[in-house]
């Protein structure tokens, strides 16, 4: 496999599994070191273990914004700068139309809207220019 990110700081948000997962062991593999979040603790410590190297899981919700500002005071504590964000967190539940609540509603858009252009916002101080 090539070196393509060779000395490279990335950060996948959602990298506990599926794609996140998949593409956190392709960036490692591709010679990035790689902050991982998820919301659960169990399976961000087992999708680290997967991963095996060069990688940090960091437990957040990027719907929180001092989630987010922990996040990013880590990384630049360890690493002093972010090269590439893959901003995967994302969800929703499955409801039939008539069902959806104000509740789901606000859920879906915090993490969906509001967490994606937090998670890119906060880490522009990080990025090279």
């Amino acid at each position: 496999m090539s070196q393509k990110l060779s000395g490279k700081v990335a950060l996948v948000t959602g990298g506990s599994s599926g794609i996140g997962l998949a593409t956190a062991k392709r960036f490692v593999a591709e010679g990035a070191y790689v902050f991982i979040t998820g919301r659960r603790q169990t399976e961000l410590d087992a999708a680290e273990s997967e991963i095996g190297k060069n990688v940090t899981g960091i437990q957040s919700d990027v719907s929180n914004l001092a989630d987010l500002d922990r996040l990013y005071a880590t990384i630049k504590q360890e690493q002093g700068h972010l090269d590439v964000i893959f901003a995967n967190a994302g969800g929703g539940e499955l409801i039939p139309l008539g069902s959806i609540t104000e509740e789901h509603f606000d859920k879906t858009f915090n993490t969906n809207v509001k967490g994606l252009l937090f998670t890119v916002q906060k880490a522009l101080p990080l990025m090279p220019e």
